[in-house]
C-alpha cells in the first residue's frame, strides 16, 4: 500500500527538525568541535581585550608622568591580541574545516542513496532538473548554516555580552541599556522583515526548479523538439519561469534595501546615542579620553558584525529554505520496503509463482485480477496481449518495483514481500523494451551488469548478443561514448548492449519484456537464437507483442484487461482458435503484406 507523503509542517518545526538531523553528522567530530568552539571563545576574549588596551595605551599617553615603557608594553599587548584573534579564527577554521566537509558530504551520499530507495512511482512523477537543484542547493545551504550558525551568531552573541558586562562594570549603568535597547531593537527588526523576506527567497528557489526542470527536460528531448520546430516554444516555456523567478528576485533585492536602510538608522542611533553620553562624561570628568577610544571601540567592534550579523541571519534562513526540500526529499517514505526480520531469498530451482496477485497504479482502476500461473524452474513462460492489458506489470511486481495489493508472488515457494530486495534483484535479470543506457563508454554500459567482470567476460556477452563486431568497427571500439540517455547509438544497438550485460549478470530468472522490439528481422532472428540457448536452462518470463518470438515458449498466457484469458502452447492456443488465433493471424496477414 502507498503510504501518504509527510503532511506540511510548521516552518519553526521543519526547522527544529533539520538541526535535529544535522546534529549526528557534527557530534561524529565531537573533539574537533569543541577545539573550534574553545578556538572561538579564546578569539573573542582576545578581541574584546583590544579595546580595554586601546584605552590605557591614550591614557597612558596622555598622563605627564607616564613613563615611555609602559605605552610601549602596552602597544605590544596591544598588537599581541589583534594577532591572536586573527591566529584563533584561522586554527578554528582549519579544525573544523573537516567537520563541515564531511557532513556536507555524508548528507549528500544520504539524500542519493535514499533517492535510489525510493519506488519507481516517485521515480516516474520526479522532475530530474528541479530535483538536482534542490540537492545542490541544500548542500550548499549546510556549508552555510554550519560556518555562520557557529562561527558568526553565537560568537557575536557570546561577544555582545562580554561588551555589555564591561559597560555597566566599568560606566554608568545607562551605557549598558543604550546597547541592550540598540540590539533588542535591531535584531527585532531585523527577524521581522526577514521572516517577511522568506516568502520572495521561497518563491524564487521553487521558480529556479521549475525553471531549470523545463531547461532539462527540453535539452534531454532535443530531438523532439527539432521534429515539430519547437525551440520558440520551449524558450517561452522557459521564460515563464523566469519571469516570476525575476519577480520575486526584485521584489527580494528591494526588500533587502529597506531591512539595510533600517538596520543602518538603527545602529546609527544607538552609536551616536552611546558618544553623546560618553562626551558628556569626558567634558565632566568622569571619564577619561581613553575611556572615550574605549567606548568607541567596543560599539565599531559590536556594530560592523552586527550589520554582518543580520546578513548572516538572512543568509541562515535563506539555507533553511534552501535545505527544506532536499529534507523533505528524506522524509518521503519508501513505498517497498524491506521487512525488519527479512532475510536473503535462498535459490535452489528458480521457480517463479503468481499466486491470485491482484495490482492497481491507482485505487480508481485495477490493472491486474487474480493473475495466477506458474514458471517452472528452467522453463519459459510467455505473456501476450494488446497494450495495457498488464503484461509489464507483471515484470515490475516480479522485481519488486511495487508490491501487489493482493496475493503473493513466490520464488522457490518464498515470497518475495518477505526476502530482502536485493536478494530478489540479484537473481532476476531484465532486458527491457526501453532501453537506457549510461553517458558513458559501450564497455562501462555492459560491465554494469557485473561491474567486477572482466574484459573477457564483457566481450564474450557482447558476442552472445551479437553487439562484438559492430563495436570492433567503431574508432574507439569498445571506448565508444554513447551519449546521454544512449542517443548516439540506434535502438537496435543499445537493445543489444542491454542484452549483453543481462547476460553478464547471469541471473537465474530471466525477463524479456520486448527485448527484441527495437531490431531489424534479420537481428532478431539471430538474437531470439541466442536468447533461446540462453534460457534454455533458465527460469524464463517473456513479455512480448511479437508472436513470432514466444512461439517455442512452453507455456503462452494470453491476457486482457488485467486477466489471463487463455494459456497453452501454441499449438494448443492456435487450435482453440480465441483471442492468440487472432492475433496470430493479424500479424502473418501483416508480414505478408509487407513483403515485396
Amino acid at each position: 500500500m502507498h503510504r501518504r507523503r509527510t503532511e506540511a509542517l510548521p516552518k519553526h518545526t521543519q526547522y527544529r527538525q533539520i538541526f535535529k538531523l544535522l546534529i549526528p553528522y557534527v557530534w561524529r567530530y565531537k573533539w574537533r568541535a569543541l577545539l573550534a568552539l574553545l578556538l572561538l571563545i579564546s578569539a573573542k576574549i582576545a578581541n574584546v581585550g583590544v579595546p580595554i588596551i586601546l584605552k590605557d595605551v591614550v591614557d597612558s599617553l596622555d598622563a605627564r608622568q607616564a613613563v615611555l615603557v609602559v605605552p610601549a608594553f602596552l602597544l605590544l599587548a596591544y598588537g599581541t591580541l589583534r594577532f591572536l584573534t586573527v591566529l584563533f579564527g584561522e586554527l578554528r577554521d582549519v579544525v573544523f574545516a573537516r567537520v563541515i566537509q564531511s557532513t556536507m558530504r555524508s548528507i549528500a551520499l544520504e539524500v542519493f542513496s535514499h533517492l535510489h530507495r525510493l519506488s519507481l512511482r516517485f521515480h516516474l512523477d520526479r522532475q530530474t532538473g528541479g530535483l538536482s537543484r534542490d540537492i545542490e542547493r541544500g548542500v550548499s545551504g549546510i556549508r552555510f548554516l554550519m560556518n555562520f550558525m557557529l562561527f558568526n551568531i553565537l560568537p557575536t552573541l557570546f561577544e555582545i555580552g562580554l561588551v555589555v558586562a564591561i559597560l555597566l562594570h566599568r560606566f554608568d549603568a545607562r551605557f549598558g541599556l543604550v546597547v541592550l535597547v540598540t540590539l533588542s531593537i535591531y535584531i527585532g527588526l531585523t527577524l521581522l522583515i526577514t521572516e517577511w523576506r522568506m516568502g520572495f527567497r521561497r518563491k524564487m528557489n521553487q521558480m529556479d526548479s521549475k525553471a531549470n526542470t523545463s531547461a532539462i527536460d527540453s535539452l534531454i528531448n532535443y530531438e523532439t523538439v527539432k521534429y515539430f520546430n519547437n525551440e520558440e516554444y520551449e524558450l517561452h516555456r522557459y521564460d515563464i519561469s523566469m519571469q516570476q523567478w525575476e519577480k520575486a528576485a526584485v521584489r527580494s533585492t528591494t526588500s533587502l534595501s529597506l531591512l539595510n536602510s533600517i538596520q543602518g538608522l538603527v545602529i546609527a542611533m544607538g552609536v551616536t546615542a552611546m558618544m553623546l553620553m560618553a562626551a558628556d562624561e569626558v567634558s565632566k570628568g568622569r571619564m577619561t579620553v581613553g575611556d572615550l577610544v574605549m567606548v568607541n571601540a567596543f560599539l565599531l567592534q559590536l556594530f560592523i558584525p552586527l550589520n554582518f550579523l543580520g546578513f548572516v541571519y538572512r543568509e541562515i534562513r535563506h539555507s533553511l529554505a534552501d535545505m527544506e526540500r532536499m529534507f523533505n526529499l528524506l522524509k518521503t517514505p519508501a513505498e517497498v520496503e524491506d521487512r525488519d526480520d527479512a532475510n536473503d531469498l535462498v535459490l535452489s530451482q528458480a521457480s517463479v509463482s503468481f499466486e491470485n496477485v491482484s495490482f492497481s497504479y491507482d485505487k480508481r482502476r485495477q490493472v491486474l485480477k487474480a493473475v495466477t500461473f506458474e514458471i517452472p524452474a528452467g522453463k519459459t513462460v510467455a505473456v501476450v496481449g494488446h497494450s495495457g492489458a498488464g503484461k509489464s506489470t507483471l515484470s515490475r511486481l516480479l522485481y519488486r518495483f511495487y508490491d501487489v495489493t493482493d496475493g503473493a508472488i513466490l520464488i522457490d515457494k518464498q515470497n518475495i514481500r518477505d526476502v530482502s530486495q536485493l536478494s530478489v534483484r540479484s537473481a532476476i535479470g531484465v532486458v527491457p523494451q526501453d532501453t537506457v543506457l549510461f553517458n558513458d563508454s559501450i564497455f562501462f554500459n555492459i560491465a554494469y551488469g557485473r561491474p567486477d567482470a572482466s574484459r573477457e567476460e564483457v566481450i564474450q556477452a557482447a558476442k552472445h548478443a551479437h553487439i562484438h563486431e559492430f563495436i570492433e568497427t567503431l574508432p574507439d571500439a569498445y571506448e565508444t561514448m554513447v551519449g546521454e540517455r544512449g542517443l548516439k547509438l540506434s535502438g537496435g544497438e543499445k537493445q543489444r548492449v542491454a542484452i549483453a550485460r543481462t547476460i553478464l549478470k547471469a541471473p537465474a530468472i530471466l525477463v524479456f519484456d520486448e527485448a527484441t522490439s527495437a531490431l531489424d528481422s534479420a537481428t532478431e532472428k539471430n538474437i531470439q537464437a541466442e536468447l533461446d540457448a540462453i534460457s534454455a536452462n533458465t527460469t524464463t518470463l517473456i513479455i512480448a507483442h511479437r508472436l513470432s518470438t514466444v512461439q517455442h515458449a512452453d507455456q503462452i498466457l494470453v491476457m486482457k484487461n488485467g486477466q489471463i484469458i487463455e494459456r497453452g502452447r501454441h499449438a494448443e492456443l492456435l487450435a482453440k482458435d480465441g483471442i492468440y488465433s487472432h492475433m496470430w493471424a493479424l500479424q502473418k496477414e501483416v508480414k505478408t503484406n509487407r513483403r515485396p
